[in-house]
């Protein structure tokens, strides 16, 4: 019998749903013949997408080429580096404020752009080490000002804590000395390594590393949360499998992913 043509639009919905029948063992549909889409993703959102990844190429017969960069920064890994050399991405991942600076610049299709989470930062220490309090803002300072020595990203969370964090709790010159801004690298595998005692960072990026213990959130009034979103990258060669693979992740279907990694689904804080 000949299979009718599905729109393009009914395609999201469609990867979705066969995603959720894969993971009850269930038979899904005959996936569209193989294409690669390649996607730029930074450390916040990398362990959400490498769950989902797997389940989407098998429901929608798509390839990933998966590309971590850093969200910003000078490193040559970073994304907006990767595409001011003009390296080859379908999508890209990443902090919205940096997201939206890539679109600025037309490097990114400003109507493809899609919030999928929000992220907070963590503090964590070795694992071997006793867990500081850090319920409370004088707390948290506290634990700052005693520590020998604090890493943080080069990234959105490490260019808060540098420009903002330090300067509300009062502590900026304080702190100058003996903390590190981590390029290119994990801040926890700088932890677990004893070159830093204290790091902090997006917990989702902290959370698979092994070696730390995570102590917790920062307090609520001292987060900056970043939203991670995503982009169709302007000379995308996927364009169509871009926008269909962006849909699934903002979708219910990767709701679990996305809050097994330690963050919150955009999509569904949006509807509170």
């Amino acid at each position: 019998m000949k299979q009718l043509r599905r729109s393009p639009l009914a395609r999201p919905a469609c990867v979705a749903a066969t995603v959720v029948l894969l993971a009850s063992g269930q038979t899904p549909p005959v996936p569209q013949p193989a294409t690669s889409v390649t996607v730029m993703t930074s450390g916040g959102f990398a362990a959400a997408f490498q769950a989902l990844g797997s389940g989407y190429e098998r429901a929608s017969g798509s390839r990933i080429a998966t590309v971590l960069g850093a969200s910003m920064g000078s490193t040559p890994t970073a994304i907006p580096m990767r595409l001011d050399r003009n390296e080859s991405a379908d999508v890209v991942i990443l902090a919205r404020e940096a997201l939206d600076k890539l679109a600025d610049k037309g490097q990114v299709i400003p109507t493809s752009r899609t919030d999928l989470a929000l992220s907070r930062i963590a503090l964590a220490v070795r694992a071997d080490a006793a867990a500081p309090d850090i319920g409370t803002d004088d707390a948290l300072r506290k634990v700052l000002l005693r520590a020998k020595s604090v890493a943080y990203s080069d990234s959105a969370s490490g260019v808060y804590v540098s420009g903002e964090l330090y300067k509300r709790l009062g502590i900026a010159g304080d702190m100058a000395a003996k903390s590190r801004m981590i390029p290119g690298t994990p801040v926890g595998e700088i932890v677990a390594r004893g070159e830093a005692e204290i790091g902090l960072q997006q917990f989702s990026e902290l959370k698979p590393i092994k070696g730390i213990k995570i102590v917790g959130l920062i307090p609520e009034d001292l987060q900056k949360v970043t939203t991670f979103a995503a982009g169709v990258v302007a000379r995308s060669s996927q364009p169509g499998r871009a926008r269909e693979l962006i849909a699934f992740l903002a979708s219910s279907a990767a709701f679990g992913a996305i809050r097994d990694s330690g963050m919150e689904p955009a999509q569904a804080a949006a509807k509170k």
